[in-house]
């Protein structure tokens, strides 16, 4: 299977047009990520983003006196990364393999320059990419509410 069937196949890239994923697939290469490694921490230069493939990833996030809080998995048609794509281009969040994991990585530097010369695609990745965005805010939300949420009951007044 080639890089650029891999995209074909890949459900983030479903209904790109051929010329955008042959692009696309000059700026990707597989990559295999073992249970514990750490792939990126928040707050360091975002130089990559992925397709995952298989296998499972958690986003995390450092939370004062916890620890990397988990806030998301990701697995099998999942997207890692997207702060490679907004200045200043440092990680939000950061990411460990869980299990032995399969990606196709990209050149964030390399496909930000093909982007700018091609404003269908960087307009068709902008808004895939603002779409895991959303989710991932969505999912850091949902995950700092069950750890601070306020009770279920407030006690009575009297």
């Amino acid at each position: 299977m080639t890089t650029l069937d891999v995209l074909r196949a890949h459900p983030f890239l479903a209904g790109m047009p051929e010329a955008s994923l042959s692009r696309l697939a000059a700026y990707a290469r597989p990559v295999v990520w073992h249970p514990g490694q750490r792939l990126f921490s928040a707050n360091r230069p975002a130089e990559r983003f992925w397709l995952v493939r298989g296998g499972e990833v958690v986003l995390d996030v450092a939370v004062p006196g916890r620890g990397e809080v988990a806030i998301e998995s990701i697995g099998a048609g999942g997207v890692l990364g997207w702060s490679w794509l907004f200045p200043p281009y440092r990680w939000q969040f950061g990411a460990v393999a869980v299990q032995r994991s399969t990606a196709v990585e990209f050149t964030a530097a390399a496909v930000r320059r093909l982007i700018e010369t091609d404003d269908a695609l960087g307009k068709e990745l902008t808004t895939r990419f603002m779409a895991v965005v959303v989710d991932r805010l969505q999912a850091a939300r949902g995950r700092l509410l069950d750890l601070y949420g306020y009770p279920t009951e407030l006690p009575s007044a009297g």
